[in-house]
C-alpha cells in the first residue's frame, strides 16, 4: 500500500462492506468490498472483523457508517433528529470499541409520518461538501431502498424512503409474477412505455396486474417484461412527487439504476443531474476531519 493510512473508513451496510484506508487529505490509498455486511455477522464478530482490517490495512482508527450502526448491526448508534448537518453526526458518533466509531443515522421523528435513514446521509452531505452539490438541493439515491432527500444549507431536512426496488425483486421471485419478469432491464422502449403508464397509474397494485394480463393476451412479449414493469414501479415512485419542475434533481450512485431514474426525472419535465462517485469517501473524510 502507498503511503500511510491516517484512519481506516469502512461503508458497512446490510449485505456488502466496503473499507478503505485513507490519508490525511482524503486520498484513498486501498480499498476492498466483500460480503461480510451485517446480516452476516453476529454481534460478538465485529472486533475479529475489525482486527483483519487492521492487518490489511494498518493499526489506525476506524470510523463506520450505514448498517453496523443499527439494531442489527454491532452496537446502535441513536439517530440525529432531522434536520442534521455532518457536524452534527461528527458529535454523536458512538464508540464502539478503543479507537473505533460508529456514526448515527438520520430520523424524522416529528410530522405526519416516521422514517430513518443509515449510511445514505454521508453520501449525500459528502456530495455537498465536495461542491458537486449546492447546499439546498433535491436528492435521489437509486437502490434497493430509493431515498427522495431535501437539503437546505447543507443540513438534511426531509427525506422520503421508497422500497420500489425491493418491490421488483419480491415480484420476480415470487407471487403471480415470479418467472415472467426474468429478462433484462435496461432504458429502451419497453421500460419507457411502462414508465409512462407507472407515472399515469392511480392502482400501482392494478396496474402491476395488468403486466400478468398482458402477457397472457399477447399485449406483452415476454423479453420485454422486466423492463416493462421496471418502467411502471420507478415512474409509479417518480410520480408521488410533485417538485420534480422546480428545481434540479441530484442523483447518487451512477450506474444503471441512475439512468433508468434520470429517465423517470425527465418524463415528468424535470431536470436531473447524475453526482460523480467519490461522495461516499469524501463524506467520511470530512466528518473524520470534524472529529480529529
Amino acid at each position: 500500500m502507498a503511503g500511510r493510512a491516517a484512519y481506516i473508513a469502512v461503508d458497512w451496510g446490510t449485505t456488502n462492506r466496503r473499507a478503505y484506508a485513507m490519508a490525511s487529505d482524503g486520498t484513498v490509498l486501498e480499498s476492498m468490498r466483500d460480503d461480510r455486511g451485517v446480516l452476516s455477522l453476529a454481534k460478538d464478530a465485529y472486533p475479529a472483523e475489525i482486527s483483519a482490517l487492521r492487518a490489511r490495512f494498518g493499526t489506525e482508527p476506524v470510523i463506520a457508517v450505514g448498517m453496523v450502526g443499527s439494531s442489527r448491526g454491532w452496537c446502535e448508534a441513536p439517530y440525529v433528529d432531522a434536520p442534521a448537518t455532518l457536524k452534527q453526526l461528527a458529535e454523536s458518533c458512538r464508540e464502539a470499541a478503543r479507537n473505533v466509531r460508529i456514526v448515527p443515522g438520520i430520523a424524522l421523528r416529528d410530522g405526519r409520518r416516521p422514517d430513518v435513514m443509515r449510511g445514505e446521509e454521508i453520501q449525500i452531505l459528502g456530495a455537498i461538501h465536495a461542491g458537486s452539490a449546492p447546499a439546498t438541493a433535491l436528492f435521489c439515491q437509486p437502490g434497493t431502498h430509493n431515498k427522495w432527500v431535501e437539503t437546505v444549507d447543507g443540513a438534511i431536512t426531509n427525506f422520503t424512503t421508497v422500497m420500489t426496488g425491493e418491490l421488483f425483486a419480491l415480484l420476480r421471485a415470487h407471487g403471480i409474477l415470479a418467472g415472467m419478469l426474468d429478462g433484462p432491464v435496461a432504458d429502451g422502449a419497453p421500460f419507457r412505455r411502462g414508465l409512462r403508464r407507472g407515472i399515469a397509474s392511480g392502482n400501482l397494485a392494478a396496474t402491476l396486474f395488468e403486466i400478468r394480463a398482458g402477457l397472457l393476451l399477447d399485449r406483452l412479449e415476454p423479453s420485454e417484461a422486466a423492463a416493462y414493469a421496471s418502467g411502471v414501479l420507478i415512474g409509479a415512485d417518480a410520480a408521488t412527487r410533485d417538485d420534480l419542475r422546480c428545481r434540479p434533481v441530484h442523483l447518487l450512485g451512477g450506474g444503471a439504476l441512475s439512468e433508468l431514474y434520470a429517465a423517470a426525472v425527465t418524463e415528468l419535465g424535470g431536470s436531473p443531474v447524475i453526482v460523480p462517485d467519490g461522495a461516499t469517501t469524501t463524506g467520511i473524510h470530512a466528518l473524520w476531519s470534524l472529529n480529529a
